[in-house]
């Protein structure tokens, strides 16, 4: 599958300029294939992308404004949707392409996978099931736990047990000082 990025190559608008690029170097970071599609200069590039974007996508002038994003022929969307995607941690499945193993959002279809699954531990379910990527990601955001010796320990926790350290080495530090001024 071919991922086709239609770009005019002779905008005079910096703004189209600058989304051709984003989307351009975020598919070259990511090693994704991709064929850039000239509008400016080849009428039929043209005419096969303004017939092909769903009529809902294009402005009420009714010509959509590059870049438009394709895979082969299924429109996957304008600037704006990818980088909704990109912000998202979705941007293979806005692509139609199955991400690959260990990015993140592999990892966050393998989660949803889970608990959809019912595999999921009590620890990690909520009443909603069904979390976008966007509200997992501000959750993760506000929590920042991590795994240590198989068990999750949440971000609290972590600080209580830094606290409780701080405080063993502050007693240590006064035992020493004690011993110290004895001798």
């Amino acid at each position: 599958m071919v991922i086709k990025v239609f770009l005019a190559s002779l905008s005079g608008s910096t703004a189209i300029k600058k989304k051709q690029q984003d989307v351009v170097g975020f598919l070259e970071a990511l090693k994704i294939d991709y064929a850039q599609l000239d509008i400016a200069s080849n009428e039929d590039n043209r005419r096969w992308m303004r017939e092909n974007v769903p009529g809902e996508k294009k402005p009420t002038n009714g010509i959509p404004l590059p870049p438009q994003i394709f895979n082969e022929e299924m429109y996957c969307g304008d600037y704006e949707t990818f980088f909704e995607a990109k912000e998202d941690n979705t941007v293979y499945e806005f692509l139609g392409l199955t991400p690959p193993p260990g990015s993140k959002e592999a990892q966050q279809a393998e989660n949803t996978q889970k608990l959809h699954n019912g595999s999921g531990t009590e620890e990690h379910l909520d009443d909603d099931t069904t979390r976008k990527p966007a509200e997992e990601e501000e959750q993760e955001e506000g929590e920042e736990d991590r795994v240590e010796d198989n068990h999750l320990v949440s971000e609290a926790e972590d600080e209580l047990v830094s606290e409780e350290e701080e405080e063993e080495l502050r007693e240590l530090e006064e035992e020493e000082e004690q011993a110290s001024e004895e001798d």
